[in-house]
């Protein structure tokens, strides 16, 4: 391979740094509304900007949308329920579930069995991953699903919208002036080019936007996990046997969470030498742990490996410090301001609502921050991470967007309700009635009664 050589040497080189030459970047594309990364949280973001009227970009660096949700193979949403049989995130993310259900690639409990204690129910749902934490356990309405299929479904749903799409782009830089963010400046095989839009959000899971543009945040280190499906199972002497691991769509295929735990150690998932180092190891442990699957465990001996993922399950690295920060004795308590709402993938009795102020930076008023790395502290931080709830904060950005496009202001100058209102007119659920009964009551109750 060829590489064209630099029209001029670089200046003023050092043995840690060098100097590179000013450069002039064109803007290929304007738009009302980007969104950087295209994973569960950017689909959201753009899809409910473009449903609320604005022009709108998304950029990825895959190839595919859904991120962890598709090419990490996390593929479960956990959870849109409460704990105890209410349903609490809709909107986007049941969308998506009613598109995978339309094509046999989901499975979930049936209304009737959200928040039951009967065991069977319980282990029914365990068997396909969708039962965490400690007993006594109850049904959630978490979703096993297709994650070829999902990456269809997302596709649909930003045509649907009207969205606009970029694939295998890199956002390198945001492009700041006089205290506002007026797009980002991207790389791809093409070469460098600019973006600008009037608001942008920050959806890459990193938050890569907003720390290079100044905006405070914290980080965490965390292990790295690679999970991997296995097909030619016997599936039920399989989980019989212990063997860790859950049904998924598919005949005869199981998924199987594997940790690189004490092999690596903590990372941090930002820097390329802990994610190449955490790649390669987790990479032979899932090779290994096939083998040995294969030749200690009952009903694998005539599997064979049907995928890794592509992508590290890397659950936390940067989370914004923004105008709110939702800390965990905020657990259960409701909010006026509230833009979603989750439950708690292993907790039965938390509720945490997510005000509007955790996905708005300090810094920069056209920015907005949606999924894994809004402003939560590191114990909420475990609820809102999850697919369901980061398609929740995504679809909120995404609407507050548009509205700030329609009205000609920033996000922070957004009334609150205006958008709650938005939301609830699109599905989502932003507000849980207080005398609402948990579906599993409800239908216990016709049983009593004969209804």
């Amino acid at each position: 391979m060829a590489f064209a050589s630099a029209p001029h040497s670089t200046p003023h080189s050092t043995p840690n740094s060098v100097l590179e030459r000013e450069r002039q970047t064109p803007v290929r594309h304007q738009t009302d509304v980007l969104v950087v990364g295209g994973g569960a949280a950017g689909v959201a973001a753009a899809v409910a900007a473009a449903r609320g009227g604005a022009e709108v970009l998304l950029l990825e660096r895959y190839g595919y949308l859904g991120g962890l949700a598709t090419g990490g193979l996390i593929i479960l949403f956990l959870t849109l329920d409460d704990g105890a049989g209410r349903q609490v995130i809709a909107g986007l993310c049941q969308d998506a579930t009613e598109r995978l259900t339309a094509r046999n690639a989901a499975f979930f409990p049936p209304r009737t069995e959200w928040g039951s204690e009967q065991q069977e129910a319980v282990e029914r749902a365990r068997r396909w991953g969708l039962i965490w934490g400690r007993p006594p356990h109850r049904v959630r309405y978490s979703v096993a699903y297709d994650p070829a299929m999902l990456k269809g479904v997302f596709d649909d749903m930003l045509r649907d919208a009207g969205a606009g799409l970029l694939l295998h782009v890199w956002a390198c830089d945001p492009l700041v002036e006089e205290g506002r963010i007026v797009g980002v400046a991207c790389h791809g095989k093409a070469g460098r080019f600019a973006v600008r839009a009037r608001v942008v959000i920050d959806a890459t899971g990193d938050g890569d936007v907003f720390a290079a543009a100044g905006c405070a945040h914290e980080s965490e280190r965390v292990l790295p996990w690679l999970w991997f499906t296995v097909g030619g199972v016997d599936v039920d002497r399989a989980v019989a046997a212990g063997a860790g691991c859950f049904q998924t769509i598919g005949p005869g295929k199981v998924l199987l969470p594997w940790g690189a735990i004490e092999k690596t150690g903590r990372i941090d998932a930002t820097l390329p030498e802990d994610l190449t180092r955490a790649e390669v190891a987790c990479r032979r442990l899932v090779l290994a742990e096939f083998e040995r699957l294969r030749r200690e465990v009952p009903g694998f001996a005539d599997a064979h490996l049907c995928q890794m993922a592509d992508q590290l399950g890397i659950t936390e690295s940067r989370r914004l410090v923004g105008r709110r920060v939702l800390r965990r004795e905020q657990r259960n308590v409701p909010s006026d301001d509230a833009i979603a709402i989750t439950g708690h993938w292993t907790k039965y009795d938390a509720v945490y609502h997510i005000p509007y102020g955790a996905l708005l930076p300090r810094e920069l008023p056209n920015l907005l921050v949606a999924g894994r790395c809004i402003s939560v502290d590191h114990g909420v931080h475990q609820a809102t991470k999850e697919i369901p709830a980061c398609m929740a904060t995504g679809e909120a950005a995404g609407t507050a967007a548009a509205l700030a496009i329609r009205h000609g202001v920033d996000p922070p100058a957004l009334r609150v309700d205006e958008i709650r209102r938005a939301l609830a007119g699109g599905g989502a659920i932003v507000a849980l009635d207080p005398e609402s009964r948990p579906a599993s009551e409800s239908s216990e109750r016709a049983e009593r009664t004969g209804g």
